[in-house]
């Protein structure tokens, strides 16, 4: 079978990142920096981008797998959120059907209050999506709400309301879009750490950059405009930058458990509208298993690996086990994971009343440099296009429109080859179709000599070794914990599963990445 085309290629990509100048460097490779190496690489501008760490390795691969407005952003009355939230639901839903989807949930109902206050509240997140909405909401009586969510508290439920979101895996989502940028000439690479940003005559004009997986090579990379999109580490770049500049990022910790798929066995989605410090929990069908968060606590320093507390993890059992029929245990949970969110605190984390902004920010510095902060996975599109847009305002590029409202990301089918429920069988192939049209090309790929590549990685779970070969040869995985956490998300679903992959994993990396790596 003929080979894949490979996207992906670090080695080449490491030779051309130091041999040109480039329109455009991207700084950072989660959901942000990734949107915006496509959007600049679509609109034609040559861009170059490097992550220090893997793809979505920090906060872009830890979210809630929600597409989402912000249902809980309407009782702020943050309607200008909500809207331009939906709206970026509705074009992630065209622009990559194979990895986003539509998922119902339900808000179940125990006062006499509650139906006419919800539903009148998630009639307006319908009319807020207008003519793109993905279905209605609509009233669900006693018995539709045990039907839709069988694990419902019982005592006291009166009905429930159900409406609908988006759903998608992000990892999966990171990697096609590293993919996408590459398609339209970006040159890409993971684990390339920039060490300072080089400037002539008081402008900047590229990043000295460092080979953490190479050696410790140095490569100076050369570009007209440096976009800064480093998520919760922006402050860094921006203070090289500017040392005087006010630090404006607070990281707060989101917290995620992860339990057998029996929690949530109908394939719809629980709201839970008030938890002990009035956010809103979900409790949502995921790969097979059942996710429930998140918290929200300020953290005072940015972390790649963040750990989750016993306080949070106590917090999402408590606030669970008040709508499920079944409370969740500590010996129920298969994972756990944490993620920051890099809030935007508008006066400076240090001024004395706070402003923390769910919406993003663009700033330009006086020296150059284009620093996008805050927002979160759904609006990552249009937050890609504000930002090359302030780029072209502020000179550092030339003017070119913006293409990606329409630009299906890399392995979406053909428009007139949707994909259906029955290709979801609900929800149990949505971990194959998050391969697109590679999955072919990837069912053909050839085992090495003296290897099988289709026995599981991990017990219990869908993903073989073929996907762990293809991570590498295809996705630019360079160690054990790119396949399990985000090539494949092994190490997010069960993860003594993930661990008795850990060793055959290891034995055979090293003759793959000799190949490919």
């Amino acid at each position: 079978m003929k080979t894949a085309r490979r996207l992906l290629d670090r080695p080449a990509a490491l030779k051309e990142l130091a041999a040109r100048e480039f329109d455009c460097l991207v700084v950072g490779g989660g959901a942000t920096g990734l949107g915006c190496a496509v959007d600049a690489a679509s609109r034609g501008f040559t861009t170059a981008l490097v992550e220090a760490h893997d793809f979505a390795q920090g906060t872009s691969s830890r979210s809630t797998k929600l597409v989402h407005g912000g249902v809980r952003y309407l009782e702020q009355m943050d309607f200008g959120l909500v809207r331009e939230a939906l709206a970026e639901r509705a074009t992630m839903h065209d622009n990559a059907p194979h990895l986003v989807h539509d998922l119902p949930f339900v808000v179940p109902h125990y006062t006499w209050w509650e139906a006419p206050f919800y539903g009148v509240g998630l009639k307006l997140y319908d009319a807020l999506a207008g003519r793109r909405n993905l279905s209605p909401s609509r009233h669900l009586s006693r018995e539709e709400t045990i039907a839709a969510i069988p694990n419902v508290s019982l005592e006291g439920l009166l009905g429930g309301v159900r409406y609908h979101d988006g759903q998608f895996d992000d990892a999966r989502m990171a990697i096609t879009l590293a993919q996408t940028a590459a398609a339209h000439g970006a040159v890409v690479a993971n684990r390339v750490r920039v060490r300072s940003l080089l400037m002539r005559e008081g402008r900047i004009r590229g990043a000295s950059c460092t080979d953490e997986h190479g050696g410790g090579a140095s490569i100076d990379i050369r570009a007209k405009c440096v976009i800064n999109a480093t998520g919760i580490w922006s402050d860094e770049l921006r203070r090289q930058a500017d040392p005087a500049t006010p630090r404006i990022i607070e990281p707060a910790q989101g917290v995620h458990l992860v339990f057998d798929g029996s929690f949530a066995p109908s394939g719809e989605a629980i709201m839970v509208p008030h938890t002990d410090d009035g956010r809103v929990l979900f409790v949502i069908p995921w790969h097979g298993r059942t996710l429930v968060g998140t918290t929200d606590t300020p953290m005072k320093a940015p972390a790649l690996e963040p750990r989750a507390t016993e306080e949070e993890i106590d917090f999402i059992l408590r606030n669970a086990a008040r709508y499920m029929q079944r409370d969740p245990t500590r010996d129920d949970i298969r994972a756990v994971y944490a993620g920051m969110r890099p809030l935007v605190h508008e006066g400076g984390v240090d001024a004395p009343s706070k402003k923390l902004s769910r919406s993003h920010k663009v700033e330009v510095s006086a020296s150059g440099l284009v620093s996008i902060t805050g927002g979160k996975w759904t609006t990552y599109r249009r937050m890609a296009q504000d930002t090359v847009d302030a780029a072209i305002s502020a000179s550092l590029l030339q003017s070119a429109p913006c293409r990606t409202e329409t630009l299906r990301v890399h392995g979406a089918p053909d428009a007139d080859a949707p994909i259906t429920a029955a290709d979801r069988d609900g929800g149990r192939n949505d971990w194959r179709l998050a391969y697109g049209t590679d999955w072919g090309a990837m069912q053909g790929m050839c085992p090495p000599p003296g290897e099988s590549l289709d026995q599981p990685i991990a017990e219990g779970l869908p993903w073989t070794m073929r996907c762990a070969k293809w991570a590498v040869e295809q996705e630019m995985a360079l160690s054990v914990d790119d396949i399990l956490s985000r090539r494949t998300r092994a190490r997010f679903l069960d993860t003594r599963a993930a661990a008795g992959a850990e060793s055959t994993l290891a034995a055979r990396l090293p003759r793959w990445l000799a190949t490919h790596g």
